[in-house]
């Protein structure tokens, strides 16, 4: 456009110099000078407020890109110096419009606005023709300069500078220009969601890096894609990378990716999955077999195929997905899966499968059809090495599967369960003997037949132990268990039989820093002793009798029926009489 368009004397137009002063006058440096003095100009601009925010837009980040080739040398290469040309002759022009702005001096609105919209599309005409230069290779890139990263507690302007930056690299820079700006934004981003904000500001940034996740330059398609994960990581942003169609790509990258970039993808889609509005997306476009190949895949490594178990978890919540799973041969996937050696992959198999399970009887009973079972206690087996991690997910597994079966228990019991179980009761750390009681705890919940087996197993022995621990819930959970189990009549017998059980259950009564509900749960368990004969003769010649009848004297109705049922003896026949409330 020139600037007679605008309704200027042709004085108003400037003429580029000639020779080896042209050359000086079209130095990348002079043009950038420009353009920031331009920029400046074009704050003091009151009218047409819209079209010169578009305009300045446009300014920046032809900067940007300019800035990004600073120091190439320009005198060496005709086709950038047709482009520096023709930007500074719109520069001239778009300088004389932002003057009569300024000073209210142009002579029609409409004229204007039509004066405007024609710079701004020169500008972006300049900015696609810059790209085009380095895209065909046409600048020596190994030049080029790259912003300073903005420190920390930086202006928003310069970080917003610093991004524009980046993004100019990222659509004209090389493939070593656009590694290096990936790089340098995903370390940004590292400081929090600031910079994602202001990408996400930026017109196309979004959209850019997820062209990217189709790139063959795998550097540049790891680095995108690790961006993208990046930026999943913060739950606002997972909608503007769904909206700009990130699903099909990151499903192409599982499918033909490198490794890492495989983890990127499969992060980014774990994260974007928390949303189960997002499934039928990852179904439609294929993710699902995506996925499932990955976990079959023997030279898929740990990490990933933890990763897209994670996916997986998340997408079974759709019934429709989890029966395709199924259909798939999934359950036999995820079993074999729980016998490998390396614990990340472990421990994700088994938690796919505890979801797969949860509130599902089917499943269930495929997975114990096809082992499921078996493999789940093979992970408790203390000979094996595997991580206190994995044995605990896996008893949670064993929870779930086996929680309804009617032959849950003989299952378990052949596969050595109970064994395990006490061995870690006795032997070991603090952390495996709580797994242990949990475990106890709820296996003697599942049947009369399992209160029996660990009565003669030796489960009493090492659960009255707990007693004295110095967690209230160990000691509750100890508590229950014995409870539960002495309510079988051979039990009693069993645990009466020996002496120092029913005397570490009074003892622990008779402490001071006994709490009100331990003491309950201990009554509990000797008012169920009284039942037998030989445990009432233990409790009255105890020396403890006086704590439980002072107990009964403050009013608590546990520690009465004790006393009561004592007094109906006759070695406390004497008794009688006495406790008639």
């Amino acid at each position: 456009m020139g600037v007679e368009n605008s309704g200027s004397s042709s004085e108003s137009k400037q003429e580029l110099p000639e020779s080896s002063s042209c050359q000086e006058r079209l130095s990348i440096e002079h043009v950038i000078e420009l353009i920031s003095l331009l920029i400046t100009l074009s704050h003091s601009v009151k009218v047409f407020a819209t079209k010169w925010q578009s305009i300045r837009d446009r300014l920046e980040e032809l900067l940007s890109s300019l800035t990004a080739i600073e120091n190439c040398d320009s005198s060496d290469n005709p086709s950038l110096i047709s482009a520096l040309k023709s930007i500074l002759a719109t520069l001239k022009d778009c300088d004389s419009l932002a003057q009569r702005c300024v000073e209210l001096s142009y002579s029609g609105k409409l004229l204007m606005k039509s004066d405007l919209d024609i710079v701004y599309a020169r500008l972006n005409s300049h900015i696609k023709n810059l790209s085009e230069i380095y895209t065909l290779g046409l600048l020596n890139h190994n030049y080029a300069i790259v912003l300073s990263r903005p420190n920390l507690g930086a202006s928003r302007d310069d970080m917003k500078i610093y991004v524009k930056d980046l993004f100019s690299r990222l659509k004209i820079g090389s493939t070593d220009m656009k590694k290096q700006a990936l790089f340098s934004f995903n370390e940004v981003i590292h400081e929090g969601d600031k910079y994602v904000k202001i990408a996400v500001e930026v017109d196309g940034f979004i959209s850019l890096l997820v062209n990217f996740l189709d790139l063959n330059e795998s550097e540049i398609q790891e680095e995108a894609t690790k961006a993208v994960s990046l930026i999943a990581g913060f739950e606002n942003y997972r909608g503007v990378l769904i909206g700009a169609g990130i699903i099909s790509p990151l499903i192409r990258v599982l499918e033909c990716g490198t490794e890492l970039s495989k983890e990127f993808a499969a992060r980014c889609l774990q994260k974007l999955t928390e949303n189960s509005d997002n499934a039928w997306s990852i179904s439609a476009h294929g993710g699902v077999t995506a996925l499932l190949k990955i976990c079959s895949n023997v030279d898929s490594c740990g990490e990933l195929v933890s990763l897209a178990c994670g996916v997986l978890k998340n997408l079974v919540g759709v019934e429709e997905i989890k029966r395709f799973l199924v259909e798939e041969g999934a359950i036999g996937t995820f079993i074999k899966l729980a016998r490998s050696l390396d614990g990340v992959t472990q421990i994700s198999s088994i938690d796919f499968l505890q979801s797969m399970a949860s509130g599902d009887e089917s499943i269930r009973q495929i997975i114990v059809r096809e082992g499921g079972v078996r493999a789940l206690v093979r992970v408790l087996d203390p000979k094996s090495l595997f991580p206190s991690k994995a044995r605990e997910i896996s008893l949670k597994g064993i929870m779930s599967v086996c929680s309804s079966s009617v032959n849950s228990f003989e299952m378990l019991s052949n596969c050595g369960f109970l064994d395990h179980i006490l061995y870690f009761l006795r032997y070991g750390d603090v952390s495996a003997q709580e797994l242990a009681l949990k475990a106890s705890f709820w296996l003697c919940g599942t049947s009369e037949e399992a209160k029996k087996a660990m009565g003669d197993a030796g489960f009493m022995l090492e659960l009255v132990k707990f007693l004295d621990s110095s967690s209230f819930d160990v000691r509750e959970m100890a508590a229950e268990t014995l409870y539960s189990m002495i309510l079988v009549t051979r039990n009693r017998k069993r645990f009466v039989q020996n002496d120092q059980n029913v005397g570490l259950v009074l003892q622990m009564l008779d402490k001071e820093d006994v709490n009100s509900g331990n003491k309950k749960l201990l009554l509990s368990l000797l008012m169920s002793l009284t039942s037998c004969n030989s445990a009432r003769k233990k409790i009255v010649g105890s020396g403890y009798l006086k704590k439980i009848e002072k107990l009964a004297e403050d009013e608590n109705s546990d520690a009465k029926k004790i006393v009561r049922k004592l007094s109906s003896n006759r070695l406390r026949s004497f008794l009688n009489g006495i406790w008639h409330s």
